[in-house]
């Protein structure tokens, strides 16, 4: 921590968020580096399993439900009010927000009470991402809420890009970080495997926009070609839909599910090739952690995962929403050599420390804060 920021009046920092498994994996670093300085940081959210994490780190919790899915208006206005209420009580003299609902209704909250507030768009999500009527919707919020923001962080520049030309960005208060950064001691380089099957990891939730379709659709055929020297491993849970599918496929033998998991170094040890083919990301943290892994990439060539690997040299990048390309890029990672698949892996930690680092990324999110 700078001497300059410990110099500085301590300061009542509160946050919005729609998860504390989110902000506990991906924040808890900054939310470290803030109480550190000698502030005091209240969070709110809906009350979960990493909350008491949270509190153990020194936040105060205030227990804020948020439905995560859908935006109506009627539903929404008793969340807007209640954080009317919590900053009325906690009378913060900043407050940081994430996600869609708390950048919006959190950020004209803060900008009615005229407390100052910075916004982190920690990716686009469906309703811009896929167009329509939603998206004119939730740009038409996002532009007062963000007006009055001290700043607003995004994790790739090309979400930074495609927001600032629609107007809803204030000029000269946008700033793009390397995503979350990826805390390197957290996740070490681990040994690349030496013998069996080449297999390839999904980590996610089994989703269309995470582009599964493509990915199932591609591991069939890879499985008819390279039987038993290839497999498929999928960590995640999945929404309702996708059951019967996963089920069909286990029962084939094409993929190996196995469900939600807290502490993903193993899946990543055993790993050869980590594959996310996903339609759009803010920034990928599980490419941060597969790469500090020591795990080449196979992903989509979009904003939030392109940052993340160099395309050839530490994996491969193939156009989103393409089954044809993802097959032809697994095929290609199969024709490598372990020492070559290995040394990819090496380049990708080499690009996550140069690149990524939690420290630096932390660093740098508070000088934009500004306390």
């Amino acid at each position: 921590m700078s001497e300059s920021l410990r110099e500085k009046s301590n300061k009542r920092i509160l946050v919005l968020a729609n998860n504390d498994v989110g902000l506990y994996r991906f924040r808890k670093d900054l939310l470290a580096a803030l109480l550190g300085a000698g502030h005091e940081v209240y969070i709110s959210l809906p009350d979960g399993g990493f909350v008491s994490e949270l509190v153990q780190l020194g936040c105060r919790f205030i227990d804020t439900p948020i439905e995560r899915r859908g935006m109506n208006p009627i539903h929404d206005s008793k969340l807007f009010h209640q954080y009317r209420a919590i900053l009325k009580e906690v009378k913060p003299d900043l407050v940081l927000t994430y996600t869609i609902k708390p950048n919006i209704y959190g950020g004209l909250a803060c900008r009615m009470a005229h407390i100052p507030y910075a916004v982190n768009i920690t990716g686009l999500g469906s309703a811009i991402e896929n167009g329509g009527w939603l998206k004119k919707f939730v740009l038409a919020l996002y532009k007062p809420a963000l007006k009055g923001a001290r700043v607003v962080f995004f994790e790739n520049a090309g979400n930074r890009d495609t927001l600032a030309a629609t107007g809803v960005v204030p000029k000269g208060r946008d700033v793009v970080l390397n995503g979350a950064g990826i805390n390197l001691e957290d996740y070490p380089y681990q040994s690349y495997p030496q013998e069996g099957a080449v297999r390839f990891l999904f980590v996610g939730r089994v989703m269309h926009e995470k582009g599964v379709d493509e990915l199932f659709a591609a591991a069939k055929r890879m499985k008819q070609e390279y039987g038993d020297g290839v497999e498929f491993h999928i960590v995640g849970s999945f929404e309702e839909g996708y059951k019967p599918l996963m089920d069909e496929l286990e029962q084939a033998g094409v993929v190996k599910y196995h469900g939600y998991q807290s502490d993903m170094k193993h899946f990543y040890a055993m790993a050869s090739c980590v594959v996310l083919p996903s339609y759009h990301e803010g920034m990928s943290n599980v490419l941060l952690e597969a790469a500090a892994s020591g795990r080449p990439l196979i992903t989509s060539d979009i904003p939030g995962c392109r940052e993340a690997v160099e395309d050839g040299n530490s994996g491969y990048l193939c156009p989103a929403k393409d089954a044809n390309a993802l097959y032809r890029a697994m095929q290609r990672f199969m024709e490598l050599s372990v020492e070559q698949r290995s040394e990819m892996g090496c380049r990708g930690r080499e690009r996550m420390e140069q690149q990524f680092s939690k420290t630096a990324v932390v660093a740098e999110t508070i000088k934009h804060l500004e306390i």
